[in-house]
């Protein structure tokens, strides 16, 4: 499973609630500016609360902060 994952998550065997997650984190990583409400009411739907929808948010745009800044200071080049 984890190669189908990293192949492509929407056609990976896993729920559709993770496929809901997945294409919410990946719209916030593109362009966190599209997120809208109709986004979260698509979470809400498939079960996720506030909660969870705030946790999701701050984990994935924290993860792209990070990657970010490692980038910009050279992390891991040689």
């Amino acid at each position: 499973m984890v190669e189908a994952l990293k192949r492509d998550y929407r056609s990976a065997p896993i729920s559709r609630q993770d496929k809901a997650m997945l294409d919410y984190v990946v719209k916030l990583t593109k362009d966190a500016t599209k997120c809208s409400p109709e986004d979260h009411a698509r979470l809400r739907a498939e079960g996720f609360d506030d909660r969870a929808i705030l946790q999701i948010t701050l984990i994935a745009a924290w993860f792209n902060y990070i990657n970010r800044a490692a980038d910009a200071l050279g992390v891991g080049r040689p």
